[in-house]
This record gives structure tokens, sequence and C-alpha cells, in this order.
């Protein structure tokens, strides 16, 4: 019951890391840039170089390491580890055992040099969940603001997110993956190092992504497929009808036709031109390791 779970506390616990500095003999919790309004639970563990904000909540047995900044009013839950380099914005929610700023899982890793995770606000970040650090000196693994990502998954090293995406439970992104904003990954789907995937684009569940995924559209099958547009994101998303239709004729043309792709951007461009048609056309052409479109 709610009378036997321990009190949060606004104070500080060291963890026995070594610290990125040389601590004076003692001390004290006014000498650690710890917000005053900040509830840290007694039993977590926060380093003297994290720096906290104001309004954080740090749940039991919380693990902050040194070089870590935490935004205002975030929360996390207890088990939670967030390791050195990891910058957190505000109004985020981690869940319990979700480890934040791991070392990369990548080969050319020493752990010898800087680099970092950084996270934007009013992100949630179910249980179970581990992201990387970057793999190069001073590189980054970013994510942006507002997304959703559920349980029991893992982003690499490297990988850049957008904005309001949501990336359902079991899903793998491999190093170096860009998702642009509004992006949807069902549940279990696997993501290629390397790839792209497109603004409001929906990826079924157990997908294998090996290639770019173009905006607006949804993909599906171990091999992956274009299978239509996806009309509840775009409706979601404020797009007009009118706009709608312009990408369901975009659509035909690049995965329904028998028209050499140079052909399909060129009728697109002349027939249907629009911002988001624009955007479609300009993501094709940045793709590098293939598109899937058919």
């Amino acid at each position: 019951c709610a009378g036997n779970t321990p009190p949060l506390q606004a104070h500080l616990v060291l963890d026995n890391s070594p610290p990125s500095i040389d601590p004076p003999a003692s001390l004290s919790y006014k000498s650690v840039p710890i917000h005053p309004t900040a509830r840290i639970a007694d039993t977590a563990r926060v380093a003297a170089g994290a720096e906290i904000g104001p309004d954080v909540e740090i749940g039991h047995y919380a693990i902050v390491e040194d070089d870590v900044t935490i935004g205002a009013r975030t929360r996390l839950e207890p088990h939670v580890i967030v390791k050195r380099w990891t910058t957190l914005g505000a109004d985020n929610q981690i869940s319990a055992g979700t480890v934040l700023g791991t070392d990369p899982l990548d080969k050319n890793f020493t752990g010898e040099h800087r680099s970092y995770l950084t996270i934007g606000n009013g992100n949630r970040i179910r249980e179970h969940f581990t992201i990387s650090r970057g793999t190069a000196p001073e590189s980054a693994t970013e994510i942006g603001d507002d997304n959703f990502i559920m349980t029991s998954g893992h982003i690499a090293h490297n990988c850049k997110l957008g904005s309001g995406i949501v990336i359902c439970s079991c899903v793998l992104l491999a190093g170096y993956v860009e998702i642009e904003d509004g992006a949807y990954l069902s549940g279990g789907v696997l993501v290629h190092q390397y790839q792209k995937i497109g603004r409001l684009a929906l990826i079924s569940g157990n997908t294998r992504a090996n290639k770019d995924t173009a905006p607006y559209f949804i993909y599906s099958g171990f091999k992956i497929a274009a299978r239509g547009i996806n009309l509840v994101g775009l409706q979601r998303a404020g797009i007009s009808d009118e706009d709608i239709s312009r990408i369901k004729k975009a659509f035909r043309l690049l995965c329904r036709s028998k028209l050499l792709l140079d052909e399909a951007i060129k009728r697109i461009e002349d027939e249907v031109p629009s911002e988001h048609t624009r955007h479609l056309i300009e993501f094709i052409r940045r793709c590098e390791r293939g598109i899937c479109l058919r």
C-alpha cells in the first residue's frame, strides 16, 4: 500500500563510480548542481557531476552517472540507469528498467573517448528499453520531442529520430538509422543499419526494413513492400483532402505504374505539385542504399 512505499526525498546520494574530477573532502548538497525542488529517492544514486533540473523526480534504485543533464519535470521511474554524457530535456517520462546512453554495440567502439546521447522534450520511453550513445568521438545519438517509445526494444548508436514518432514494443533499430517526424513503427519491426524512414510512414508489425521507406506510405511483409498510403496518419496530421489526393496519385505513379523512377518523379512534379509531394521527391533523391517502392 502507499503507506509502505519508501519516500522520495529532495537530497543527493553519491554513487561509488569515479567522478570526472576529484571531489572535495566533504561534499554538501549545496555544492552539487541539483535543483532544490527535485525529488530523489533515498535508494537512488546520483553522481556529483550530474545536473538535475527543477521538479525532477528520480525513483528508487535509479542510477544517474556523471556528466548527465536532466531537464525540468522529467521523471525517472525505479531502476532506470542514465549513463555518462546523456542529456534529457524537460517533461520526459522514463519507465522502469530503461537504460539510456549505453556503450554502442559496435566492435569499432573502444570506450576511450566521449560520445553522446541527446533526448529532447516530452518523450515517453517505456519499460526495459535501451538506447546507445554514438560510436565515433564526439558523435551523438539524437532523439527529438514528443516521441512514444514502447517496451523492450533498442535504438543503436548514431540514430537520428525526429519528433512525434511512435515506436512500438520490441522494435530494433540498427546503427545510423534516420526516422523523420510522425513515423509509426509497429511491434517487432527490424530496421537495417543506415536506413531512412520517411515522414508519416507506417511500417506494419514484424516487417524487415532493409531498404529506405518513403514518406506517407504503408509498408509490410518480411520482404518489405509498399502497400498504400498511410491515410489515417495523414488525416491525424491535419493534411488536407486535396493534398491526400495528390499523395495518392504520387503513390500510384511510383508504386503501381510501369514507369521508370525518373519518369514517375517527372510526372509527379508536373501533375501533382505540393509541399508534400516535393518532400517525397526530395527524400527519394537523397536515398543512397535503395528505396522500397514496389
